[in-house]
């Protein structure tokens, strides 16, 4: 009989045994569970806070009204939210807002001091030193694109990203204006003659030089002062023509104004001297002689072709006749095309060649 109890104890003994390893077999097994499931979360929030403070760049649009390309940046713009902001000057009162745009990434995205631009005058230049008052805001915008309304993209985001990120100077298209006659005495000696530079108004610049820019009060109120815009020859026949056209110095503020503030402040070291954005100037075919020479091709429906795009890419070196200068393009220190962006375009040129998938990246782009 006691040999039975015995027996009995010694079972209850086991079974307690068991359960014990069988529990602590479940709580382990439920640590382990925790302990994976705690480091995932860990894992996503870091890369959370890494994608929260991914650089990005900033796209300023200088648009008359609504923004007609605004499917084909859409296209470019989608996936890619945490690397990218958007900031459109128009004209004053205007919204972009579902009625005005199709693309999401527009909407509300319009500055709300805007003003009025008049094409060769200072109210260019003002106009982006408001976009990138604006963009500046944002610590994270560090790179700042100036585009038209009429501007396409030839690449896609990443190829573009990776282009504009990998070096740290600004893309500037910069020379030395000796033919044009366009600098004015009078600006002298607060801008002396040798710091006059031209270049296109579309650039890519670092928040060094953005805040630059926008700190400047010495060489923006001599453009303000001294470059007048000339009256155009639809004003003569209307008007008739000025008595003395000598008094109208029409400097183009929009084509001097940033290179030559980098020139004046020391800077021409810290930047890459060409545009990322390519115009075609061949007007030599224009029907219309007044209007020759003062603005870039547009490009219509008809024109929108693969070997078009192809062609622009294919631009790997630009010639400064008045520097006797070739700059040869690269990116991270390899032979590459000159150009990103490319206009004038049509809204139907656009569309066609977004359809077609004339733009984004082909397989040499990535």
């Amino acid at each position: 009989m006691k040999r039975k109890v015995n027996q009995q104890k010694n079972q209850h003994r086991w079974k307690r045994k068991v359960f014990a390893g069988v529990l602590m077999g479940l709580c382990f097994v439920s640590l382990m569970l925790m302990q994976t499931q705690y480091s995932r979360i860990i894992r996503l929030a870091s890369l959370r806070r890494l994608s929260a403070t991914k650089p990005k760049i900033a796209f300023l649009f200088i648009a008359r009204n609504r923004l007609p390309l605004d499917m084909v940046w859409d296209a470019f713009f989608q996936g890619e939210e945490d690397s990218f902001s958007v900031f459109v000057h128009s004209r004053p009162g205007f919204l972009l807002n579902k009625a005005t745009t199709r693309s999401p990434y527009f909407y509300n995205r319009q500055i709300n001091d805007s003003i009025q631009v008049d094409w060769g005058g200072a109210t260019m230049i003002e106009a982006e030193r408001i976009l990138l008052t604006y963009a500046l805001q944002d610590p994270l915008n560090k790179r700042f694109v100036f585009l038209s309304d009429s501007c396409i993209p030839l690449y896609n985001f990443s190829y573009t990203y990776d282009y504009i990120m990998s070096t740290s100077t600004s893309f500037v298209d910069s020379f030395a204006d000796t033919k044009e006659g366009r600098y004015n005495p009078k600006m002298d000696p607060v801008i002396p003659v040798s710091n006059w530079r031209k270049g296109s108004q579309w650039v890519v610049l670092t928040r060094k030089h953005a805040e630059v820019i926008v700190n400047d009060n010495t060489v923006f109120p001599m453009f303000q002062l001294h470059c007048r815009r000339k009256s155009l020859p639809e004003f003569w026949r209307e008007h008739g023509r000025p008595i003395d056209n000598s008094k109208e110095h029409n400097c183009i503020p929009d084509e001097h104004y940033v290179p030559t503030l980098l020139a004046q402040e020391g800077l021409e070291e810290e930047i890459t001297r060409r545009s990322l954005t390519h115009s075609s100037w061949d007007l030599s075919s224009s029907k219309d002689r007044e209007r020759r020479g003062w603005h870039p091709v547009t490009y219509k429906y008809s024109d929108a072709t693969h070997s078009l795009v192809q062609s622009i890419k294919d631009i790997n070196n630009i010639y400064y006749e008045t520097e006797h200068r070739r700059e040869w393009c690269s990116s991270k220190g390899k032979p590459s095309g000159c150009f990103l962006f490319a206009r004038k375009f049509t809204r139907p040129a656009a569309i066609r060649l977004l359809n077609s998938s004339a733009l984004g990246a082909s397989r040499g782009d990535r």
